[in-house]
């Protein structure tokens, strides 16, 4: 029984540190953006940035079956536990060496649901 304890408490030691190298790679992949831009006065951050993600969100396309969607998502979502899961499985399905918007490893509609769902928390 306590063997059992053990490899429970070493799961979840191990999802929490993946879970950090998440949320410093994606903070770091944000403030990295906006040092190239400040470094470089005739840098156009408009040009790479979509006018629908404004400051504070972050593009997410939810892709599983054949309809991918993009969403907008408000950087608090970083610290929503269900957000954070999805976050950990896209880590593990594609890794960290992509371009553009965040892929994550679930329907459309779940992600809706997701983000519906803490929207009326916060109200």
């Amino acid at each position: 029984m306590a063997k059992s304890r053990t490899t429970s408490t070493t799961c979840k030691k191990k999802s929490i540190v993946k879970l950090k190298i998440v949320v410093e790679k994606l903070q770091r992949s944000f403030s990295l953006g906006r040092s190239k831009s400040s470094s470089n006065s005739n840098f156009d951050d408009s040009k790479n940035v979509p006018e629908d993600v404004k400051e504070g969100h972050f593009a997410v396309i939810a892709v599983d079956g054949d309809e991918p969607k993009r969403f907008v998502v408000a950087l608090s979502y970083l610290t929503h536990p269900t957000f954070l899961k999805l976050l950990e499985q896209a880590a593990e399905e594609y890794g960290f060496d992509h371009e553009g918007a965040l892929m994550i490893p679930c329907h459309p509609s779940e992600l809706e649901k997701i983000l519906d769902e803490d929207q009326k928390w916060q109200e």
